[in-house]
């Protein structure tokens, strides 16, 4: 079991761009949910461990952390880790259906997803420069995450007939293998067609085949490779705060609302199972229209 953990600690360290201090925090929850789950079914080994997980296991774990004392925002956190998890699980094909799909965790505060001006964002997607095949790749993958919001692991996931450039659509496949058609504006298709044409070619080889982002080696480009990327480029765009993969995913769903797009719209844009999932940006919407308000209202000045 401590090995399907570790890979979902990778894996989540990749797509958030996770803190030592939060990565631990996620061990260490997980690795009580690892105990809880051991002493409940000695027997299991290995897969079969997660396979033999239900709803009321899982409600029972709840229900321990609760008695022995730990505050909301900590069963809270504990939970999250372990719906991570499970999700995790379930996209990897190790379970079938997620356990944790309708327990609900103690309400607290949620952290609002910090995202990018759209000055910065301007100036991130300008910094990969020059006519070299890496810099119309990194150009190429930039465009296309600010352009439809997809999760890095969705982004290098694409093979080249995922992107219909004559149509303008990307499509790709989220959580729980749901497809799901994307817009693309002109400029991010002018961009991809320029690398898939010019670009690509200068990096492939034979073991390339359909991939549509490709590593030095013309090997399908992996998340930690894209976040090795982003983050240079970050830094040599001065962008001084923390910058993740999934940076320019709040990024775009928050300036889509800030544009007006109504929620449900940026709901099936970014993937999301539950309205509630996305409901967490209309906060940040809310303090748009405040800043608005200020600024517009007569007797506000």
């Amino acid at each position: 079991m401590n090995q399907t953990v570790d890979r979902f600690l990778n894996y989540t360290t990749v797509e958030r761009g996770l803190s030592p201090n939060t990565l631990a925090a996620y061990k260490n929850d997980l690795n009580q949910l690892v105990e809880f789950l051991d002493k409940r079914n000695p027997n299991a080994k290995g897969d079969e461990t997660w396979k033999q997980v239900t709803s009321k296991v899982v409600s029972d774990y709840v229900l321990q952390l609760h008695e022995k004392g730990f505050s909301d925002t900590t069963r809270a956190r504990k939970v999250a880790s372990a719906k991570s998890l499970f999700s995790f699980l379930l996209q990897e094909g190790i379970i079938e259906q997620d356990p944790t799909e309708n327990v609900s965790s103690p309400r607290v505060g949620r952290s609002l997803p910090e995202a990018l001006t759209v000055e910065e964002i301007k100036t991130l997607l300008e910094t990969p420069k020059g006519p070299a095949p890496d810099a119309m790749r990194d150009r190429a993958m930039l465009e296309l995450l600010y352009a439809t919001g997809i999760r890095v692991s969705e982004l290098v996931a694409l093979n080249i007939q995922d992107v219909d450039l004559q149509q303008s659509f990307v499509r790709c496949y989220g959580k729980g293998a749901k497809e799901r058609l994307i817009p693309i504006h002109s400029h991010a298709v002018d961009v991809v067609k320029s690398y898939i044409i010019e670009g690509r070619p200068m990096i492939a080889n034979g073991r390339s085949g359909p991939t549509l982002f490709l590593n030095h080696r013309g090997e399908r480009l992996t998340r930690q490779g894209f976040w090795l990327i982003l983050r240079g480029l970050a830094r040599k765009a001065g962008i001084q705060r923390k910058i993740t993969p999934h940076t320019l995913r709040h990024s775009f769903a928050t300036h889509l609302l800030r544009g007006g797009a109504p929620l449900r719209h940026v709901q099936e844009l970014l993937g999301h199972a539950s309205i509630t999932t996305t409901q967490v940006y209309t906060h940040l919407t809310s303090e748009h229209v405040r800043a608005e308000y200020e600024r517009s209202h007569p007797r506000a000045r």
